[in-house]
């Protein structure tokens, strides 16, 4: 039977982004191709870092594991329909998208397998778009360290992130998966913010009060964002249900925005029919100052100075999407 990827909320993830591959990447760059595949061969017993990314994949994937317990003898049903230990149940899928060769492509399978990650799909294309591949596998997000295949992939109207080196240090002990997200140009458009940079800030907040009850187009990474949210829901119907579990879906939305603006936001949210645990309207106030508080597994933005700023305390993905990055 074949496996029905288009009805799972699926990441796609770049080597880059998934492990440390600095030290392999500086043999590319400073010796050639021929010096990096000897390089890997050699060394595709030693096990990679984990990368900016490695976080955010294996909280997400972790999520899968009530859908893939052994059934009990009675065939146990699940909440979302069918039996428990049944793959096709997953809500969550990992593809890995890789410009490595299938044979240079293995240091990093036999790091997944030495993680324990339950990432089985992957395409190695030998240096090929990686972004070509993403409708092919339902990609909600395409993770990436390289700069260049993130922004042909946005400019190709596929919902993707660059992410950069962080020091974050996950904590284990914790279940809980927590996200965070700016608002214009990353879930919803940005129409009003082009407003904002070509008018000034007068203009916008007019316009945004007199479109309050309007909700905005949707934005590149809208799809991924209410993919968590059905996760989120997934969560909150299994504490209904057994209220000794916590609900393991946390998000947070971190924008700009001030009153009076916020009441689109709320609006477009409300709309769409997704919700938010925690939504900070700063005005101006710096980012990260909520950012390590919140301590994210991963923080969209579409303005690379607040990557640049937050990617140190926390992983961090820029979206290089709308008037921000084109000017």
């Amino acid at each position: 039977m074949a496996y029905h990827i288009e009805d799972k909320l699926v990441i796609a993830v770049a080597s880059s982004a998934l492990f440390d591959l600095s030290e392999s990447d500086l043999v590319y760059r400073e010796q050639g191709v021929a010096a990096y595949r000897e390089y890997q061969q050699s060394h595709e017993n030693d096990l990679l870092g984990p990368g900016a990314a490695f976080p955010l994949v294996k909280r997400l994937l972790s999520l899968n594991e009530p859908y893939t317990q052994p059934p009990s003898p009675l065939g146990q049903v699940t909440s979302t329909g069918g039996e428990s230990g049944d793959p096709q149940n997953n809500p969550v899928e990992v593809v890995l998208l890789s410009r490595n060769d299938p044979e240079t492509g293995l240091r990093v399978f036999n790091s997944i397998e030495a993680y324990g990650l339950p990432v089985i799909r992957a395409a190695f294309l030998s240096g090929g778009d990686t972004f070509r591949y993403l409708e092919t596998f339902n990609a909600a997000l395409f993770l990436s360290a390289n700069r260049d295949d993130v922004r042909a992939a946005v400019a190709a109207g596929a919902p993707a992130g660059q992410v950069f080196p962080t020091q974050f240090v996950d904590d284990d002990s914790e279940p809980e998966l927590r996200i965070a997200f700016d608002f214009d140009g990353v879930i919803a458009d940005d129409s009003a913010e082009s407003v904002h940079r070509r008018q000034g800030l007068e203009s916008f907040e007019e316009t945004e009060v007199e479109m309050s009850l309007d909700p905005l187009r949707a934005g590149p990474l809208h799809r991924f964002f209410a993919g968590v949210a059905r996760l989120q829901a997934r969560e909150l119907e299994r504490n209904r249900l057994d209220p000794s579990h916590q609900p393991r879906v946390r998000i947070a939305l971190i924008t700009t925005r001030a009153a009076p603006a916020h009441k689109r936001v709320v609006n477009s949210l409300r709309e769409w029919g997704l919700a938010v645990d925690e939504a900070f309207f700063l005005g101006g106030i710096d980012k990260t100052r909520v950012l390590q508080v919140f301590r994210p597994h991963i923080f969209f933005d579409d303005r690379l100075d607040n990557i640049e700023g937050a990617s140190g305390i926390v992983p961090s993905a820029h979206v290089p999407f709308g008037i921000g990055n084109r000017e």
